[in-house]
């Protein structure tokens, strides 16, 4: 009779993880489901940006035509060959496998979607960019800032104009779960909500006709509006993911290394703007 055995089934158990690590940290980590410009790419990467271009005059018949236009470009550099990954290793007994076949796939699901998710979440949003981490999007260089006044929406429309001045069409907001609902809760002398919505509508919460992703992931006291299509993600295009067979032989148990690398800058940092509340 042929024994099943994670040696032989290896395969099956490789494909599973995978198809849990890529597709459900899309939907469940708030930077990614907002719709960024993905570039997949284990290699560093460089995108080409137009910083100045010169200025085009009247030129009249049998005139002789400038030839000095001139155009400024940069590169954003991504996925520098020292960024560091995202690793972790779970360890799991044979017992298990055998005895609650079914049972493993939503506790693996769990364990490390959840903690890649989160990890992940808090490096696209406040990574410091420390030892050569990613550096998150509230803490990006050369974006725009406002003043954030949890007591008057007009800071939001502030935020509003800010983006306008610079030809930008902002498409999301991200927020703090008790600072979006301290702005709910404010009135005007009538009793009557500033802030209200179509009750005929779905749940999506919006300000200002904005999308809101609103998450205790965003610090206290800050804000951002921001233009997803300006805020580039690279991720790793092959996740590396291994089955450890003999790693713990000796106790009987099985390991699953999985390992992904994300990066993100943005191609235009005036697209956002990061709002900051009085001593946050």
């Amino acid at each position: 009779m042929a024994t099943n055995t994670t040696s032989n089934h290896g395969t099956l158990i490789k494909d599973q993880v995978s198809t849990m690590l890529v597709q459900p940290l899309e939907a469940a980590s708030i930077v990614l489901a907002s719709g960024p410009t993905i570039f997949p790419s284990s290699e560093p990467v460089r995108v080409p940006r137009l910083d100045s271009s010169g200025d085009v005059t009247w030129v009249g018949e049998g005139e002789l035509i400038p030839d000095n236009y001139t155009a400024g470009f940069s590169e954003i550099p991504l996925m520098p060959k020292e960024r560091k990954s995202l690793k972790v290793i779970c360890r799991f007994t044979n017992e298990l496998i055998r005895m609650a076949a079914i049972g493993v796939s939503p506790i693996m699901q769990q364990r490390i979607v959840t903690d890649v998710k989160n990890k992940l979440d808090d490096a696209l949003l406040v990574g410091d960019g420390s030892d050569n981490t990613i550096t998150g999007i509230f803490n990006q260089p050369g974006t725009q800032k406002g003043a954030l006044d949890l007591s008057k929406p007009d800071s939001l429309l502030d935020a509003l104009a800010l983006t306008t001045a610079k030809e930008v069409t902002p498409n999301r907001w991200f927020i703090n779960a008790g600072d979006f609902f301290t702005l709910r809760k404010v009135k005007d002398g009538n009793g009557r909500y500033i802030l209200t919505e179509d009750i005929t509508s779905d749940t999506t919460y919006k300000l200002f006709g904005i999308p809101v992703t609103v998450s205790n992931k965003v610090p206290a006291g800050k804000a951002a509006l921001l233009d997803m299509k300006q805020v580039a993600v690279v991720r790793d295009v092959d996740p590396a993911i291994t089955i450890l067979n003999e790693r713990y032989a000796e106790y009987d148990e099985v390991g699953i290394r999985v390992v992904t690398r994300y990066d993100l800058g943005l191609l235009n940092p005036k697209g956002v703007v990061i709002l900051e509340a009085a001593g946050a």
